[in-house]
C-alpha cells in the first residue's frame, strides 16, 4: 500500500514529506491508521544528529490510531480497536517486564531503523526506509509489533490519546516513579516543555508542598503555575535561593531535569538545588558524548542520588490506561497541553515553533 510520511534523509536537513510503499504486517505485527502524532523534542536531536541513527528514517514516536489489520499470531488487538503507540515495547516475558519494569524491556534495545526481525516495512523506490523507535509515527499508516501498542477506550479523542503515548507518562513518572516524590516534598523542575509540564503535574499529584518551575520562556512559566506549580523562575539562581528560603536551608528533595537538551550547567544547577538524601533525575536527552560530572565528596557526604529516567520508569501497558483514568476523573489535565496542531505537510513549521519556544506540545493531525 502507499502512505505519505515525513522522512529524514540527511542530518541537518528538514523532514521531507514523500509517498512511501508500506508492507503489510508480518508475524506479531499490526497495521495502524494514524490519527494524531506528537511533535517531541527527541526528533530535534534526530534532525541535528545528536541522536545518531541509520538514514533514511520516518520520524515520530508518539501516535494514536485505529488498527486496520493484524498479522499472524496477534492476540492483543483486532481491527477497529483504538490504540496508543509506545516507543517502549513490552514483551511481558523478559526479566524487566516480568518484574514490573516494562520501560526497560529488552526489545527496546533494537537499533532504530528495522523492526524487531531485522527487516523494514517502509520503502522508497526499492530502498529500505527505517522506522524511528520501530514506529515511524509521522506517517498516515505504520506497521509495528503488538508489543509497541496499547489498546485504549475508543471514546478517547485522538488529540487526548496521543498525549499519553510519551510526553505525559514520561513527565508524570519522572516525578512519581523515578523521583519518588512524596507528600510534603519540595521539587524543582528544570525545563517546562512537553515533559516538564507533566513532571509538574506528577509532583502536584504526589502531594509536593512546593513545586518550583524553571524555564526562560514566560508562556511556559505561566502554564506551569496554571498546572499547579507554586513558584516559577526564568533562571536557576533565583529559583535555588527561593528553595533555600522555603526549606530553611535544607533544599529540595528532588530536582527533575526535563530540558530539551541537557548540559553541564543545568546538571550543576540541579545538584545545587537538592539537599541531603536528595534525588536528581535526568530525563532530558543530551549529545551522545555528554558526561555528567559530580563531586564525589558531595555525593558521599550528602547521599545524593542521581538517576537516569526513560519513559518515567512507567509500565506502558498498565500505566497508559491508568493515566487516562486519572484524566477522566479530573485528576490529570490533558486540556491545555497542546499549544498548536499541524498537518503533516507543516511538520517542519511545527518543529521550528518548538525550537522558538512557542509550543508546549505540537500535534500532527491526520485527515
Amino acid at each position: 500500500m502507499k502512505t505519505k510520511a515525513a522522512v529524514l534523509f540527511e542530518v541537518g536537513k528538514p523532514f521531507e514529506v514523500v509517498e512511501l510503499d508500506l508492507d503489510g504486517p508480518a508475524q506479531g505485527e499490526v497495521l495502524v491508521r494514524v490519527d494524531a502524532a506528537g511533535l517531541c523534542h527527541s526528533e530535534l536531536h534526530l534532525l541535528s544528529g545528536a541522536l545518531p541513527t541509520a538514514l533514511p528514517i520516518v520520524g515520530g514516536h508518539e501516535a494514536t490510531g485505529i488498527v486496520e489489520e493484524t498479522g499472524p499470531g496477534v492476540t492483543k488487538v483486532k481491527p477497529g480497536d483504538r490504540v496508543v503507540c509506545t516507543f517502549v515495547p513490552a514483551c511481558g516475558l523478559c526479566r524487566y517486564c516480568s518484574t514490573g519494569r516494562q520501560n526497560l524491556c529488552v526489545y527496546g534495545d533494537v537499533p532504530d531503523g528495522p523492526l524487531w526481525d531485522g527487516t523494514y516495512r517502509f520503502h522508497l523506490d526499492g530502498r529500505d526506509v527505517g522506522s524511528f523507535r520501530q514506529l515511524g509515527a509521522f506517517s498516515e499508516r505504520l506497521v509495528t509489533s503488538e508489543r509497541s501498542i496499547v489498546c485504549v477506550d475508543d471514546t478517547v479523542p485522538p488529540e487526548k490519546a496521543v498525549l499519553v503515548s510519551c510526553g505525559v507518562p514520561t513527565g508524570f513518572g519522572t516525578a512519581t516513579e523515578t523521583g519518588r516524590v512524596r507528600p510534603g516534598d519540595t521539587v524543582v523542575v528544570f525545563g517546562i516543555g512537553g515533559i516538564g509540564i507533566n513532571a509538574v503535574q506528577g509532583a502536584v499529584h504526589a502531594g509536593a508542598a512546593h513545586v518550583v518551575a524553571v524555564d526562560p520562556v514566560a508562556m511556559k512559566r505561566e502554564t506551569a503555575l496554571e498546572f499547579g506549580a507554586t513558584h516559577a523562575f526564568a533562571d536557576a539562581a533565583p529559583a535555588i535561593e527561593r528553595v533555600r528560603t522555603l526549606t530553611g536551608g535544607e533544599m529540595a528533595d528532588q530536582a527533575l531535569v526535563t530540558v530539551g537538551e541537557v548540559d553541564q550547567e543545568v546538571v550543576q544547577s540541579a545538584q545545587a538545588a537538592v539537599g541531603k538524601s536528595g534525588t536528581v533525575v535526568i530525563t532530558g536527552l543530551a549529545n551522545a558524548d555528554f558526561e555528567i560530572h559530580a563531586v564525589s565528596d558531595w555525593l558521599l557526604t550528602r547521599e545524593v542520588d542521581i538517576r537516569g529516567c526513560i519513559y518515567g520508569s512507567m509500565n506502558p501497558q498498565t500505566d497508559i490506561p491508568r493515566l487516562l483514568d486519572l484524566w477522566r476523573s479530573g485528576r490529570l489535565r490533558l486540556d491545555g497541553l497542546v499549544t498548536a496542531t499541524y498537518t503533516l505537510d507543516r511538520i517542519n513549521e511545527g518543529y521550528q515553533d518548538l525550537r522558538d519556544g512557542k509550543n508546549l506540545r505540537g500535534v500532527v493531525v491526520f485527515d
